[in-house]
Formats: C-alpha cells, structure tokens, sequence
C-alpha cells in the first residue's frame, strides 16, 4: 500500500508568498546563508514597478532586518549643496571669522600686486615683459625643428628672420612660433636644467654624487654663459655693430644657451659607453655644429645688410667684423669643452 494514498496523510507544504521583492524567503529547512538572508529555491514572483520613482536625489537603502515580514526602507541621500556662482564665500564653515577671511584676501591680493609692481618698475625698466613672453611664445612644432635644427643645421636656408607689421604701421621681429630663425629663450632653459640634471646623473654613475654638485655644476653653466655673452656684447659694442639694448640682450642670451644641446647630446654619449673614440667624435660634431649655427645665425646682427643699416660699413670695419664672427663661433669649443667635464 502506498503512503500517498492514506487519507490521514497531512496536505503537500505551501511557501509563503514574499512580502517585497527585495526579500525572498525559503522554507524553514534551508540553513541560513552567511549574510544573514535566505535564499528561495523556487521562481520568485515577478516585482511590481509600476510604482513612480521619485527623483529627489539619490537613495540608500539599508539591509532589512532579519525575519519573515520585513523589508527595506529607504532612506533619501541629500547630496552637498553646491554654491551658486557669484555668490560669497561662507568661511564659517572650515572655523574662519568671514570678516578676518576677508581682510587676508584682500592682503594677499595687494601683496601680488605689489610684487608684480616692483617687477614691473625695475626689470621692467631693463628689459620689458613683452620681450619676455615674445621669446618664450613658442609651440611643439616649433621646438622639434628647431631641435633638428641645431643637430643639423648644414642644409638650412634661409638664415633671415621675418619680420612683421603691426597695426600702427610699426614692424617688428616675428615671434619664435611663427619664425624658425627667431632666437627663443625656451630650448635655452629646458637645455640649461637638464644639462644640470644629466650631469648629476654622470656624477652618481661614477660614484661621485653629492648634494653640492648641482650647486657646483649650475653655477659653472650659469658662468660660462654669461663670460660668452660679455665677450659677444664687448665685440657689438666695439666694432659698433647696431642693435636694441633689450632685444640684443635676450637674443644673445639665447644664443649663447643653445650650446647646452650639443653639450647633452655628448653626454648621452658617454653614458652609452660607445667607447671614447667615439664619445670626441660626437663631441666634435656637436661643436661643429654649434659653431656653424652660430656663425650663420649671427651674421646677420653683425653684418647686417646694406638696405637694413643706415651706416655704411667700410672694407677694413667688415673685415673685423668677420674675424670677431669667427671668434666667437671658434670659442665654443673652449665653452663645451669646460661643460663636458662633469
């Protein structure tokens, strides 16, 4: 005889119907899972969301707790009011007094432009602000070729800088974006920094770093680029060649720092360890190079055209001139002679 056919057997087992469909019940005989909430073995009853969610803002929902006939409550989440624009700053709220927040502003904003002012008054004086940005308004382009430029310079024409006419019928030098040849005071001091850098790296590969050689090797590249300005700025003043105080000076300069190119480049080369022979060889090509940029770079400035000068130069007037050209594109060997040795 069957035990499903007595008729004293008790009625099959029903489970309960979940009360939200966040929470799903099982029979009493399945063990609680490790978080604390049951899992229902059956096809729950699809979740009715017909229900408008509201959009104040974000909820949270907080885990029920556990038992039959519970469910979650939402809590609303109240994002961080956000400040209109325009409107003044509650300093209140970090521990601030509103009156002494202000009044600290207000002497830090007159502080910067007193600074700015006395920028303004002395180096201003000497050389103008807009010489400065006007040197430094390059862009990436313009940095890669004149990069390549300064490795390369054997097979680039022309050497003459463009020049452009400004609203008021006055013209003036083109900025370095706009002008290959145009001097900038950029490559200059990247070249001047890393050079320093480099330098301490070659000195710690060779178990010789401390603390002072980036004071000792900056001081020994910021000397030998003023010494080769003082002797180019003597020679224009001597052999009476034209040119604005401001602009000559921050051209020079920027003549003079292309140097530190060449001068990382071999120092490249030494780190590789291609051997010595061929650590002078880039030595000597970079001089060379250098010196052929300078020459043709700079002869414009100091043997300026017939149509471009007022003044006429004289046969034994241009032959100094050409000799002094020599010079200083000679000298560089000296200069990136004494920044090698790190």
């Amino acid at each position: 005889m069957s035990y499903y056919t007595n008729n004293a057997s008790p009625p099959p087992l029903q489970h309960p119907v979940p009360t939200h469909p966040a929470y799903i019940p099982e029979p009493p005989s399945t063990p609680m899972s490790p978080q604390g909430y049951q899992r229902y073995t059956s096809s729950p009853t699809a979740p009715n969301y017909s229900q408008p969610i509201p959009a104040q803002g974000h909820q949270t929902l907080v885990p029920p707790p556990y038992g039959p006939g519970s469910a979650y409550h939402p809590q609303p989440h109240h994002p961080h009011p956000q400040m209109a624009p325009g409107a003044p700053v509650d300093f209140s709220a970090w521990g601030f007094d509103n009156a002494t927040a202000a009044f600290g502003m207000q002497l830090g904003q007159s502080a910067v432009a007193a600074g700015q002012e006395y920028v303004q008054k002395n180096l201003g004086g000497f050389i103008p602000i807009s010489m400065l940005k006007h040197h430094f308004n390059v862009s990436n382009s313009y940095v890669i070729k004149k990069l390549r430029l300064l490795v390369f310079p054997w097979r680039h024409k022309p050497w003459s800088r463009r020049v452009h006419r400004l609203e008021n019928g006055q013209s003036e030098w083109s900025p370095p974006r706009e002008d290959l040849n145009s001097p900038d005071l950029y490559i200059p001091l990247m070249a001047f920094v890393t050079y320093i850098l480099l330098a301490a790296l070659y000195s710690g590969l060779n178990s010789r770093f401390h603390p002072e050689i980036l004071g000792i090797t900056a001081s020994k590249a910021l000397a030998v680029v003023l010494l080769d300005f003082f002797f180019v700025k003597s020679g224009c003043y001597f052999l009476n060649i034209p040119g604005g105080l401001s602009s000559q000076v921050l051209d020079l300069l920027a003549y003079d720092g292309y140097k530190f190119v060449g001068v990382i480049i071999t120092l490249i080369a030494g780190l590789l360890g291609f051997g010595r022979t061929m650590y002078l060889l880039t030595f000597i090509y970079t001089f060379l190079a250098t010196s052929f940029f300078l020459l043709r770079s700079l002869r414009s400035m100091v043997l300026p055209d017939a149509s471009a000068t007022a003044a006429a130069v004289n046969p034994s007037q241009r032959s100094r001139r050409i000799t002094f050209l020599f010079l200083v594109a000679v000298s560089q060997i000296l200069y990136m002679g004494v920044l090698v040795r790190v």
